[in-house]
């Protein structure tokens, strides 16, 4: 599930952290080796990151928002529809990535 890829994430009390080896890969040559696979979400509360495919990743990365900014930030409530919604789309389904995001007070890993 984790097979080539290095996004580490750690909370503790009330901090988090999330990195990344900003590698992109297809088998076992690499194609670029400072991609961006971080990003900080709405106004920089929740981190999140990403493994697999980097245009579906994108993809996610807005979706993910567009569902924090409806919820006025609550990454929970965010985090439930948003798996609703990733399980129930047929074109979502087919999805090639998988997202870490992570506040001061949860972490979750989301996957299609």
């Amino acid at each position: 599930m984790f097979d080539a890829t290095t996004i580490l994430a750690y909370k503790g009390k009330n901090k988090a952290v999330i990195g990344g080896d900003g590698q992109v890969t297809f088998g076992d040559s690499v194609l670029k080796g400072n991609a961006t696979k971080i990003r900080r979400l709405h106004h920089g509360k929740i981190l999140a990151g990403f493994a697999g495919s980097t245009a579906d990743a994108f993809n996610l990365f807005d979706m993910f928002e567009e569902f924090l900014e409806n919820k006025k930030g609550d990454i929970l409530k965010s985090v439930v529809e948003f798996s609703k919604a990733w399980r129930k789309d047929k074109v979502l389904r087919r999805l090639e990535a998988m997202m870490i995001v992570l506040n001061n007070e949860h972490i979750f890993i989301l996957t299609g």
